[in-house]
């Protein structure tokens, strides 16, 4: 899946994108809307914690320098000389544990703070514009971008990210 960024500078614009994204078979729950804090949205789907926070992209990368340092330390754990004899499964355990602990502490870090990638169109929010995101097969992207500046122009396309979190 990819996520498409689209800057929208009224509502009923943003309502009117949403409706042919749904008559173009985008799925709603794949549709997200964020917009000034206090606008209220009306029926649009809004966005929700996982696309506010940066807490699956935290977990991932805890995850992954947990894992990472658990093996490292089994690995010494198993090559001192201390009398214990560590096999396998304790390496295991020990990678298992450093990536529970890694991911833990960085997803509670990752929930705490906004979402890195949204944070530049902060200020156009700010001055009333919606962001619109909205995740598509890879194979997709093109046509959905082509169906929102066909009918819409006003709309500014902000990118793609190269993968997105479901």
């Amino acid at each position: 899946m990819r996520r498409i960024y689209f800057l929208v500078p009224t509502i009923e614009i943003t309502k009117k994108i949403v409706d042919e994204l749904l008559l173009a078979r985008v799925e709603e729950r794949h549709i997200h809307v964020l917009a000034k804090r206090g606008t209220p949205l009306e029926d649009l789907p809004e966005a929700t914690f996982l696309q506010k926070t940066d807490f699956l992209p935290a977990l991932e990368q805890g995850m992954a320098l947990g894992g990472a340092t658990g093996l490292l330390a089994g690995l010494v754990a198993i090559s001192l000389p201390t009398g214990l004899v560590l096999g396998g499964g304790a390496l295991f355990a020990i990678t298992l544990a450093g990536a529970g602990v890694g991911g833990l502490m960085s997803s509670m870090v990752g929930s705490s703070i906004g979402n890195r990638r949204i944070e530049q169109f902060q200020e156009a929010m700010e001055k009333g514009e919606f962001l619109l995101m909205i995740d598509v097969p890879r194979d997709r992207v093109e046509e959905v971008e082509t169906i929102i500046k066909k009918h819409h122009p006003e709309a500014e396309c902000e990118g793609t990210d190269p993968h997105t979190f479901p």
